[in-house]
């Protein structure tokens, strides 16, 4: 499966490399498996393998055979790896924090992007975005939005725009702003129903 140069930032090879070494730069205490890194990024673990290995010749990342398993890790010695999660942060980073940090906000059944951000991520044309807008379906504190807003805000560098929408108001788009998220671009970055169903089949 071919994947383009990324219009977020097209330095990279592809938004397949882009968003591996994103999930790894912004996590890198943290240790996936190739498979693991498939499942959770969407892409094939083919491709996925042959990323790590060139990511790993070039000192990007760290790989440690455990048994039958390898685990990949960004490699936090290089002095490539600082200056490249700050480029990641600010390009590709808004879905990976978005989902960090609203994940622990109660009373939540989905989170997207959606605006420009969402729409460069697809790979539609136009300017590097100066913020994200996030929608919340469910019904969480305001208070604990905003709050968990401001801590993406500050880990990405750039303002993090929440707006929460009941999952009545969702369903029935029916006002022209619902109507106008739901025919633009979009990035799923929790949903609630989805990981309960994994959950319960896993089961």
């Amino acid at each position: 499966m071919r994947s383009d140069a990324p219009k977020l930032l097209p330095i990279f090879r592809s938004r397949h490399q882009a968003d591996l070494l994103t999930q790894l730069l912004l996590h890198p205490h943290e240790e996936y498996t190739v498979t693991e890194l498939s499942a959770r990024l969407s892409i094939p673990q083919s491709t996925v393998s042959t990323e790590v290995q060139r990511l790993t010749d070039a000192g990007v990342l760290v790989v440690r055979a455990v048994g039958r398993s390898r685990l990949v890790r960004a490699n936090t010695d290089s002095k490539l790896v600082g200056p490249l999660t700050e480029l990641l942060t600010l390009t590709f980073g808004p879905h990976v924090v978005i989902a960090d940090e609203f994940a622990e906000l109660a009373d939540t059944d989905r989170v997207l992007i959606y605006g420009s951000w969402a729409a460069r991520y697809h790979g539609q044309r136009g300017r590097l975005p100066n913020d994200v807008d996030v929608l919340v379906i469910g019904s969480p504190d305001r208070t604990a939005t905003h709050a968990t807003a401001a801590r993406a805000e500050r880990r990405l560098g750039m303002p993090v725009n929440p707006l929460v929408c009941s999952p009545q108001r969702w369903t029935a788009a029916a006002d022209p702003l619902i109507q106008e998220i739901e025919a633009s671009a979009q990035v799923t970055v929790l949903d609630r129903d989805a990981t309960e169903e994994a959950t319960w089949a896993d089961g």
